[in-house]
């Protein structure tokens, strides 16, 4: 498909043909929606942690006989039923988050999420994304941002290949972010409107993800 390319300035610097292999999949909500759960499942943290009766202070001696004290029958001081004892069915860290999701539903959901911004014209594609150097201030990079037509808007910056210049200047601008080509999944392109990335980026994502 035909797509139109900006320069830094936010004007249209002519077109270029973007692979319908990615960028024009038929979009499928459910495999999309399954993908991103998996994902935010797999960063999810073990924090929450009780401890159950074998773990929590206390001897295991019974603290009297079974029969004739008149008081209830006890096996341990450390039972759930007593103040200090263990916790029952709490949260613990040997929970599983994991979900493994396929290697090829992951890249046909990510192929649909890119087309799907290709099909709003939330792609914004650069015929270069240059001149940053050491000394680079953030408001170069806002600059650009605001030349083109995701403004203001929540933006993420696909990079062909690791530039720490262009890094530093974008990770003090609100809702934008930066992430390489290579490392593009479904979860970041869903957290962020607009993307922004030069030509040279698509020939990256195809290389990396249609092998």
């Amino acid at each position: 498909m035909k797509y139109p390319v900006y320069n830094q300035q936010g004007k249209e610097a002519g077109t270029t043909l973007l692979p319908k292999e990615i960028f024009e999949v038929k979009e499928n909500s459910d495999l999309i929606h399954q993908v991103a759960v998996s994902q935010m499942a797999n960063k999810r943290r073990k924090i929450a942690h009780t401890k159950g009766r074998g773990e929590v202070k206390g001897s295991g001696r019974k603290p009297w006989k079974q029969k004739g004290t008149g008081r209830a029958r006890i096996g341990s001081i450390r039972s759930p039923l007593w103040k200090g004892g263990g916790v029952t069915f709490g949260p613990t860290k040997e929970r599983v988050f994991k979900k493994i999701i396929p290697k090829l539903m992951r890249r046909k959901a990510l192929f649909m999420v890119l087309s799907a911004k290709a099909d709003e014209n939330l792609l914004i594609l650069l015929d270069k994304l240059t001149g940053f150097k050491e000394q680079t201030k953030t408001k170069d990079m806002v600059n650009i941002l605001n030349n083109l037509p995701s403004k203001t808007n929540s933006v993420l910056v696909v990079l062909a290949q690791m530039d720490n210049n262009i890094i530093k200047a974008t990770r003090n601008i609100p809702k934008t972010a930066t992430i390489q080509a290579k490392s593009l999944n479904v979860l970041d392109l869903l957290s962020y409107k607009y993307l922004v990335m030069p030509k040279e980026s698509v020939k990256v994502i195809k290389e990396t993800f249609t092998k």
